[in-house]
């Protein structure tokens, strides 16, 4: 039995040895260890600090996006509003102007046609004119190549004078 019950040199031996070991472990490798834990502890909360403020710094930039998107589009709507008016405002000119013209031109044409007409009756009334003076003409001559029938013209044309 001796070897399951040990000394008392070999039990307070072992237990400097213990406490010299606790010693030397304590002061140079658990403060080492410990400063590394705490080291290595502290560059996790940083990075969870730095991982925040980068979604943080993701969520402004994402809304400052969106809001940059919005006033886009109402630039952009603004613009296609004001384009819109544009063409309205030329495509009303345009037809304006045309009608303008075109009331000219109708204008004008009448006119025309008008000064075409006038001249066309003048012309008319000159050929019925003539038409008339050569018929009067042959009818004189056939009535006055006989004396009885100028003596009956004469006295008609007496009797319309003093009638009128």
């Amino acid at each position: 039995m001796e070897l399951l019950v040990p000394e008392v040199g070999l039990v307070v031996f072992q237990t400097i040895a213990f406490l010299l070991l606790l010693f030397v472990l304590s002061k140079f490798a658990w403060k080492p260890a410990l400063a590394a834990i705490k080291e290595r502890e502290q560059s996790i909360d940083d990075a969870l600090n730095k991982a925040e403020l980068a979604k943080q710094e993701m969520a402004r930039l994402t809304s400052q996006n969106e809001e940059l998107m919005k006033q886009a589009r109402e630039e952009r709507d603004q613009m296609l509003k004001e384009a819109k008016a544009i063409k309205d405002n030329i495509v009303n000119e345009a037809r304006t102007q045309a009608q303008a013209e075109g009331a000219k031109l109708i204008e004008k044409a009448r006119i025309e046609i008008e000064n075409q007409k006038k001249a066309a009756l003048y012309e008319l009334k000159s050929q019925v004119s003539s038409l008339s003076l050569d018929i009067a003409e042959r009818v004189l001559r056939g009535q006055l190549d006989d004396k009885t029938k100028q003596e009956d013209l004469v006295a008609n044309l007496l009797k319309d004078v003093e009638l009128n």
